[in-house]
This record gives structure tokens, sequence and C-alpha cells, in this order.
């Protein structure tokens, strides 16, 4: 069985240096064996395996760490586009959600640490902001990133209830406040206020303000409001993303195919969430990925709630996402990890990550033979976050004596694995 915690990382020299760690014998997606140099952050050098050595200068002490991965395939590190902090891990407790900040600090970093975990190394939180519990909520969040610098890249979301009429003069004020407190992206729900249109244009006006990204819960429903939102989200290039959308998937295939198409023509980025709901949401399915694909919307695949009431048993596995996209919704394989890898990051406004020299050492290595492997068992896990191994999961599988005197020939994957 796989152990469910990230284990501290290790190396056969013992060392953990940032600045020189040589990645040997792993397999990349076309196939090839190599070797893989990273130094401060960024992939210094790939080549054929047994052919680097782990520092540049070939000096045979003290140069860095060695981590052999033989068996494991290397691939760009998944990134997390919709994550809810504030409310991850609640599911357990007795009563209302405690908005507490150390209570709140503590689950968002428990949280974001499984997602690291399982490969994510970069992370978009949404929070709620205003009412009774003003900014309590992001301070404790933003107060969870300060935690988990070095290891994850957790970026917040704003997230107010009301920013229209009378009521919604509050919401504007604790959004602007927001912004200047630390949250870096300004989102919301329109569809929960009286006017979403309204809303739509205050979020996209301080948006405006502070050259912030625009991340918005919708259902995508009604296919007129869409249409309103599209258009509007038009002006704002690029960095409109909006989530889940699973009521696209209800419409009528033509009109969500018409949809679709604005939604393309406004650069709009949909994250949809295979595996369940988020929030308040009710799970209304997943939006049509392949028809929004062929439309050229950029999607992406998030985990939405991590147990919490929308989701009392969400695990938060970006590899899980692409699982179901691969197993439910007609995507490729390889196609599935892309909307939690390189699309994801895209998506995120990070840079983008290749296993070549030059980019970025984000990387996760997972004991599989290939994309379709690593989707069905991918248990144990290695991450790199900006060069440094940052969680490793080792799982190992055994099989009792069968008694019958026969001899089982297993499947390589059906093998114990070393820890």
């Amino acid at each position: 069985m796989p152990d469910s915690q990230p284990q501290p990382p290790h190396s056969s020299s013992g060392e953990t240096d940032s600045a020189a760690l040589l990645l040997c014998g792993a397999r990349l997606t076309d196939g090839r064996t190599v070797d893989v140099r990273l130094s401060g952050g960024h992939i210094e050098a790939v080549g054929t395996a047994g052919s680097l050595l782990p520092s540049a200068s070939g000096s045979p002490r003290g140069s860095g760490a060695r981590m052999d991965l033989a068996g494991y395939l290397l691939l760009p590190a998944p990134a997390e586009p919709h994550a809810h902090g504030d409310t991850a891990l609640s599911a357990d407790g007795t009563g209302p959600v405690s908005y507490d900040s150390p209570e709140v600090q503590r689950r968002a970093t428990e949280a974001a640490l499984l997602q690291l975990g399982h490969g994510a190394t970069a992370l978009r939180s949404h929070v709620r902001v205003g009412e009774a519990r003003g900014l309590a909520g992001l301070a404790a969040v933003l107060q969870a990133r300060r935690a988990l610098r070095g290891l994850a890249e957790l970026t917040v979301v704003a997230v107010p209830r009301l920013l229209t009429g009378v009521a919604g003069a509050d919401g504007l004020a604790i959004l602007r406040d927001a912004v200047k407190t630390g949250a870096s992206v300004v989102g919301g729900c329109p569809d929960a206020d009286p006017d979403p249109t309204g809303y739509v244009e205050a979020v996209l006006e301080i948006a405006s303000e502070h050259g912030c990204p625009v991340d918005l819960h919708t259902d995508a429903s009604d296919p007129a409001r869409l249409a309103r939102l599209a258009a509007m989200a038009g002006g704002l290039r690029p960095g409109v993303t909006l989530g889940p959308c699973g009521g696209l998937g209800r419409l009528p295939a033509e009109v969500a195919a018409r949809a679709a198409d604005q939604l393309a023509a406004a650069g709009v980025t949909v994250v949809c969430l295979p595996q369940g709901g988020c929030g308040d949401a009710e799970r209304h399915g997943t939006a049509p990925v392949r028809l929004l694909r062929a439309a050229g919307v950029r999607v992406v695949a998030g985990s939405g709630a991590v147990r919490d009431v929308a989701n009392p048993v969400g695990r938060g596995d970006p590899l899980e996402a692409a699982y179901l996209l691969a197993s439910r919704y007609g995507l490729r394989p390889e196609e599935a990890y892309e909307t939690v890898s390189s699309t994801a990051r895209a998506a995120l406004g990070l840079p983008e990550v290749r296993v070549e020299a030059g980019f970025p050492a984000e990387l996760l290595a997972v004991r599989a033979d290939g994309i379709a492997g690593a989707l069905s068992f991918a248990y144990s896990r290695v991450v790199v976050h900006s060069g440094r191994v940052v969680a490793r999961t080792s799982a190992v599988r055994e099989y009792s004596d069968s008694g019958s005197g026969v001899t089982l020939d297993l499947p390589r994957q059906g093998r114990a694995e070393p820890s």
C-alpha cells in the first residue's frame, strides 16, 4: 500500500544540495533513458544514461547529490489551478467550518503539502473574503504560503460573496483591500449575486486597476449569461479563467458548441473539476472537455475540494484528475496529463517546463513505463521544485505465498517496489 504522506527525500550522497542534483536513469515519454542534471533551479543538462557527472566541473566530491530514477518516468510537474485552502480538510469536523485563523492556516498548509506530495509544485487557492470573516481567512492562507516557501508556490484568489447593490459596497471595499493585502488574483461567483453582469463588471474593473488575473466560479448553465461574461472578459487578455462550468455539459449540443466558440473567441480558460464539486457548489458533472478543446478553448483540470463538504473524499491528486479525463471523457492519456501540467502552468502564468536544458526544474518522477501507466499505477512519486527534491512517496506491494507450490509470474508493476 502507498504511504499517504510525502517522505523526506534522500540521495546516495546523503546530501540535498539544491545547487546540484543529478537524476540518473530516468525514462522520458519518448522512450529514452537519460540522466538529468539540475542546478540553480533549472535543468542544466540532459544526456544519455551514465553520460553526466553530478556537476559540470566534474568534481568528484561535494559536487551535489545523485538520485537513482531507474524505473521512473520523468515528467513536467503538475500545477493545481483550482484549490480551496480555507475549507480544505474540514469534512471530518463537527458543526460549521471553522474560520479561526490558526485553524485555516493549519488546514491550508496540510492540504498544500498533500497536493505537493502528489506532484503539484504550484497551486492557486480560492479564499472567501468579506462578511463576518473579513480578511482573516485570506491572512491565514497567505501565512500558509509563507510557510510553504521553498516547497511549493501558492497563489491566492480573493472571493467576495456580493459586489452589487447596497450589500455589495462592503464587498467591493474588501476586495480592493484583499489585493493590497496580498491576493494576486481576483475572483468570485457571479451566479450568486443578484446582478451577475454587474458582479463581473466590478471584478474586471478591479483586476484592470491592479493588473491582476481573474478567476470566476460559474456553473455556466445559462447560455445568455455566459455569452455576456465571455464578451466582457474578452477585453481583459490574457488572464480570465472560468470554472467549473459543469452546466455546459447539460446544454443541448448546438447551444454548448456556440458557447464554446464564444469562450474561445474571448480567450477564456476553463478549469474543469472531474473529481467533483468545490465550495458550496452542487456537483453537476464535468464541463464538456472534448467539445471545448475542439473549439480552441484552453481547458485545464483541477481538484476542487480536498475533503471538505463539497467532496469529503477529495484527494487533491492531479494525476487522478488526468486519469478521469482519460477514462471517462475520451482524452488520450498524453492530452489528459497536459491539462494538469503544461496547460495548467500556462493558465497560472507560470514558465513552461520541458525536460530539456534551460527549463525550470519543476518535475515529477512516477514509477511507470509511460503516461498511461503513470495515470493507472502512480503510487511511487518523486517531486522536484526549484531543482530540489521536496517530496517522495514510496509504495511497496507484496503478495503472500499462494500455498499451491506454483511460482507466480507477476507483471512488473505487481512486484514489490523498493522503498
